[in-house]
């Protein structure tokens, strides 16, 4: 029954595209809905996403088209700002079904284009690319046939520039910058983009070290953004931010990163830059020796990085389990295809022949389909043990990336004991206090270790256990410390023991696995 309901619904999706005459009108155009939405995304999410939901409704009913694919992609453009990946995929393949359906060719290079920048958010370059040319490819067609104008091309080029740019490609990123430039230079209006003049100067700043010069431009760029579209200043005063940071200068650098962040929130757009701004600033903390704010941002950091990419998130879903709908969309118009002319020839007193036809057909679907299942399940298998395997990978670096921490902050606090021991006209038993306060003891180091550990790596305790049933609990720690790779110091800080303790502990443990003289001890722990 749920079956008979999907093909009425796509029999009615094709009806109703084939009873509408495409305009000429491009693409573009705003409405009601989408003009009250802008308003209101600054403000309120929630009644923005519900004005565009109801101009969806409306344009169906309407069987408006052009407004109907406008609409689609605005409401998916809101969700790729406000990060949410998974909705905004959905709403575009939608809008590019009935684009195709419609044989709206310029709908589609935007439609392509907006893949493009949502596959970028997913830090997937490949694909992001491959949907940048094919709107690009498609949009010089257009402009070959009159179509549309230059600018539609300077968009898409743009597009690539700032892809290639996030993805660290200088050399690319400049061969589309002048090819950006050059599609400028040939209309008759005015030939300077703010966007473009950007991303010039933050290249220029990287290549050629020209900060001040950059930093201009920047600022120009700015006073335009500020009129013209105010949420783009999050990108402008990040990359201020990173060209303070190349300088050298940490106070403009922050102060940059910050406002970045501020004009993020305020208009609820180019939310992605967050975790950009997060990371800068806890690296620059760090650099400069303030462990609690780098701790603070780090954390941000990687809180939205689980929000958007975690394995908890609806938006890992898409990313990892992505299908091709479009595709699937075209094989089934084909089957409704197939079946109404099978249904015509059933009419025409052939019905036996047509059956037994038919019955043949789907044996040998069934066996194909049998075979792809199959076949596809064990692919799938593979690809989700490969993924889990990464994202161990992944988990481990942040674990050895934390518990590094731990050590430093250890090896800091001993280091400034000493210092302050040695200074005069001190309430000593003060500050001893103050210190062990915040100072962990290496038990309660270990313990958030190891419950990390364990938690990212399930069984590799009964695993070696199962082996070598002799091996004590600090033997099973130190294979633990030698699975994430420390060096004997960083055992001995972790663990509370001399580096004379740790070398000890290493050469009893090889004796206890039975490890050859000449076999690698870490090598042998990673394979288990």
């Amino acid at each position: 029954m749920k079956k008979i309901v999907n093909l009425q619904k796509v029999i009615g999706t094709i009806v109703f595209v084939v009873c509408i005459s495409v305009s000429a009108q491009k693409p573009y155009v705003t409405n009601e809905f989408l003009d009250r939405a802008n308003e209101l995304t600054s403000k309120d999410i929630d009644s923005a996403v519900y004005y565009l939901k109801k101009g969806i409704d409306t344009y169906s009913s309407k069987r408006d088209t052009i407004n109907l694919i406008n609409t689609l992609c605005q409401l998916s453009a809101l969700y790729d700002n406000v990060l949410d990946y998974g909705k905004s995929y959905d709403g575009y393949w939608e809008a590019l079904i009935l684009a195709d359906l419609s044989n709206d060719d310029i709908s589609k290079s935007r439609i392509y284009q907006e893949l493009g920048w949502l596959y970028n958010s997913y830090r997937r370059q490949e694909e992001s690319l491959y949907y940048f040319n094919m709107s690009l490819k498609l949009k010089k067609k257009l402009l070959s046939e009159e179509k549309i104008g230059r600018d539609y091309l300077v968009s898409n080029y743009y597009a690539i520039v700032n892809c290639y740019r996030i993805n660290n490609d200088l050399e690319m990123t400049k061969v589309y910058i002048d090819s950006c430039q050059l599609a400028l230079n040939k209309m008759k209006a005015n030939n300077k983009s703010y966007y473009l003049e950007s991303e010039k100067a933050y290249y220029n700043a990287i290549v050629d070290k020209n900060y001040e010069h950059s930093l201009s431009a920047l600022y120009e760029a700015n006073v335009f953004f500020q009129k013209e579209n105010p949420s783009y200043q999050t990108v402008i005063y990040f990359l201020i931010g990173d060209i303070y940071r190349m300088m050298g200068n940490f106070g403009e650098s922050v102060m940059y990163y910050k406002e970045s962040l501020k004009y993020s929130e305020k208009y609820n757009r180019h939310l992605a830059y967050k975790q950009f701004n997060y990371e800068a600033l806890s690296q620059l903390y760090y650099k400069e020796g303030n462990y609690k704010e780098a701790f603070h941002f780090k954390s941000k950091a990687q809180e939205l990085n689980e929000k958007i990419f975690g394995r908890k998130s609806k938006n890992n879903k898409h990313l990892i389990e992505i299908k091709d709908k479009y595709r699937l969309q075209k094989e089934k118009e084909k089957a409704l295809l197939n079946e109404a002319e099978i249904e015509k020839l059933e009419n025409q007193k052939r019905i036996g022949f047509l059956q037994n036809i038919l019955m043949g057909v789907v044996v040998v679907f069934l066996v194909m389909y049998g075979i792809l299942f199959f076949r596809n399940l064990r692919r799938k298998h593979k690809l989700e043990k490969e993924k889990t395997n990464e994202f161990m990978q992944l988990k481990n670096r942040e674990l050895t990336a934390s518990t590094l921490q731990l050590i430093e902050k250890e090896e800091f606090i001993i280091k400034l004991k000493e210092s302050i021991s040695k200074s005069d006209n001190i309430d000593f038993k003060k500050i001893h206090r103050m210190i062990n306060g915040f100072q962990n003891s290496p038990g309660g180091n270990w313990e958030e270790f190891e419950v990390r550990f364990t938690s990212v790596n399930e069984g590799f305790y009964d695993k070696i256990r199962s082996k070598y049933p002799d091996l004590s609990p600090t033997d099973l720690k130190l294979c633990a410390l030698i699975k994430l790779g420390f060096s004997s110091k960083e055992m001995s800080s972790l663990l509370g023991i001399t580096i004379e303790s740790a070398h000890t502990s290493r050469y009893r443990l090889r004796k206890k696995l039975n490890l050859e003289k000449g076999a690698n001890l870490v090598e042998f722990i990673a394979n288990i």
